[in-house]
């Protein structure tokens, strides 16, 4: 009873919001490894396939042990399995088709493109649930589209059109995801264990398509294997884990813009890892985000503040009237 009452205050409700908006950072960030991580491997050999298969295999584990230290039940509900079910298709779908988009276009270009999900969130959202756009919301994400547009380096070269329709598949389905874990009776299942089931579902259908006739490829070298490890770790288990929470406490849409902090983690790995110059262009871009992403962030405070402004000029609204 008493925990029912603290749940009530504000300052409960805004440390829930702060969590969902610190943990959807944290989720976009850690997708946005991806290519630092699959690119190495394959150019080891290994196909999109073999790379999932063994980065859905991995990350089991570390989920289980999270959910045995935890102490939470494995049992999400006989009315949840068909659920869960879809969602570890739909996050397979999502995962392999931008896994394929790399062998068409650069990784970089393919984590710009991915972007497009928020507005698909966004649009989803409006259309199906009835959810109100709101001005604020509308130019964060017109904003961060433009910077994200800033972000690509291109050479002139003709985009895939391969790449840019798996690219689309990946952000559609990932979108689709996105909404229907914050709509659907998986809201009431521990993340952790929805987590568990999403990557124990689509690992089983990365071993139907594998034992189907797709070649299944190892490592040619052990260094290799902590490449595997880190995209099971990162962009898996920890990325899941936090956009589903995040999710659950913040809502669909605001989790997905938050998602522009993806391919600023793509130009932060370039520049610090493979020495790529940080351009004028490639800052403004940048700013772009983080000033988007900020405002998604101060949301309803925003909104509180500009009400308050008014107030103090009552007169003002009086000879508008």
């Amino acid at each position: 009873m008493r925990w029912r009452q603290n749940s009530s205050r504000p300052d409960v409700k805004i440390n829930r919001k702060f969590r969902g908006y610190l943990l959807g950072a944290v989720a976009a960030a850690t997708y946005g490894l991806n290519p630092l991580f699959a690119l190495p491997l394959y150019e080891d050999g290994m196909n999109p396939d073999s790379v999932l298969f063994f980065r859905y295999l991995l990350a089991l584990p570390i989920v289980a042990a999270m959910l045995l230290f935890r102490r939470r039940s494995f049992n999400p509900g006989r009315r949840n399995w068909l659920p869960l079910l879809m969602m570890g298709f739909i996050f397979v779908v999502s995962s392999l088709s931008l896994f394929e988009s790399y062998r068409y276009m650069p990784a970089g270009l393919a984590s710009t493109l991915l972007f497009v999900y928020p507005i698909m969130v966004a649009v989803i959202m409006v259309l199906f649930y009835k959810e109100k756009l709101t001005l604020l919301t509308a130019g964060s994400i017109v904003t961060a589209t433009a910077g994200i547009a800033l972000l690509y380096q291109g050479d002139g070269a003709p985009v895939s059109a391969v790449g840019s329709v798996l690219v689309f598949v990946s952000s559609l389905s990932y979108a689709i995801y996105i909404v229907y874990i914050n709509h659907s009776r998986l809201t009431g299942v521990p993340t952790l264990a929805v987590t568990f089931y999403v990557l124990l579902f689509g690992w089983s259908m990365l071993a139907v398509k594998a034992l189907a006739g797709s070649t299944l490829m190892l490592p040619s070298e052990p260094a290799h294997w902590l490449n595997i490890g880190a995209l099971a770790l990162f962009p898996t288990a920890i990325s899941l884990l936090c956009t589903t929470a995040a999710i659950q406490d913040i809502g669909s849409t605001p989790t997905a813009i938050l998602g522009a902090l993806e391919p600023v983690t793509a130009v932060a790995v370039g520049a610090v890892v493979f020495g790529e110059a940080l351009t004028p262009r490639l800052c403004v871009g940048l700013v772009m985000i983080i000033g988007a992403v900020s405002c998604v962030v101060a949301g309803g405070r925003v909104n509180e503040a500009l009400t308050r402004f008014r107030r103090l000029f009552p007169s003002l609204r009086r000879r508008r009237g």
